[in-house]
């Protein structure tokens, strides 16, 4: 008995960077019509990027004639609720290899809704503005450790994405920091959706930060759109600026434009190269 074999078509997209192999890698995989939660999550865990995007244009109607999509991301391990890099490469593919028939992508998602757009060769991601909360949360001192800070400015929590950062000194404390991943993921977290740190620079960026998320199968992730919806929030009051340039200091490095509007969303503008595309069979 033979068995059917389904070919979907699938890219990966290096994003926030116009460099090949720099920035955030991450799968782009469109789809039809919908399949199982399980066999997305198994391809994501195949392609082992830190997040794989699932892409169906609503009402099954043409890619090139849609402009909204149903769109869900996955690490090798979990679904998560927002990814700006995985989300800039999505509109990175709809816009130049399905030449999207709209200045707008509308994205139906578990955040809500989330928009993008093509400007210069640029994405410009339309997100929701993070609120960073001070106090009213534990501070697991185990985890500050486990990842290596002693010290640290300020510690804030986001109010919709739950993602910890931690303020350090300066960008030299950011760069040292090698955290015990292994003891981290033994740590009860409670809740905590990933730990950013973060320092102003005063050079050519506005502030660095890296992000650890090795509860989700992520140790260290390359660029993190999501995060910076609410670093985008902190450093903008700090500066007093509503436009900044922001770089995430992994191995890959990544940076970003932030621009921070009225109606408490957030734009936020980066490059891509996309440097693979083919299929997956299932």
């Amino acid at each position: 008995m033979s068995l059917k074999i389904k070919a979907l078509k699938i890219y990966q997209v290096d994003a926030f960077t116009d460099k090949a192999f720099h920035g955030n890698s991450a799968g782009v995989c469109i789809l039809e019509e919908p399949i199982e939660d399980e066999i997305m999550q198994a391809i994501a865990a195949e392609m082992n990027l830190s997040e794989t995007a699932f892409l169906i244009p609503e009402k099954n109607s043409l890619l090139e004639s849609s402009n909204v999509f149903s769109l869900r991301w996955f690490t090798p391990k979990v679904e998560v609720s927002m990814c700006g890099h995985a989300t800039l490469a999505a509109s990175a593919i709809l816009f130049d290899e399905f030449h999207v028939q709209t200045d707008e992508i509308i994205y139906r998602t578990k955040s809500g809704k989330l928009t993008a757009g093509k400007k210069e060769n640029k994405i410009v991601l339309d997100f929701p503005l993070d609120t960073p909360v001070f106090d009213g949360f534990p501070i697991n001192k185990k985890l500050l450790e486990a990842v290596g800070i002693s010290e640290y400015e300020n510690i804030f929590l986001g109010e919709n994405t739950k993602k910890l950062v931690v303020h350090l000194k300066n960008h030299g404390e950011v760069l040292k920091l090698n955290p015990n991943f292994e003891l981290m993921r033994q740590l009860d977290v409670l809740g905590i959706k990933g730990l950013g740190v973060t320092a102003s620079i005063g050079e050519d960026y506005d502030f660095i930060s890296r992000y650890f998320n090795p509860w989700a199968g992520i140790d260290e992730d390359s660029v993190t759109g999501s995060v910076h919806t609410l670093l985008a929030s902190y450093w903008s009051e700090i500066l007093g600026k509503n436009v900044l340039n922001a770089y995430q200091a992994s191995k890959r490095g990544g940076e970003m434009l932030l621009k921070l509007r009225e109606d408490r969303r957030l734009e936020i503008i980066g490059d891509f190269i996309i440097t693979l595309k083919g299929e997956i069979y299932i």
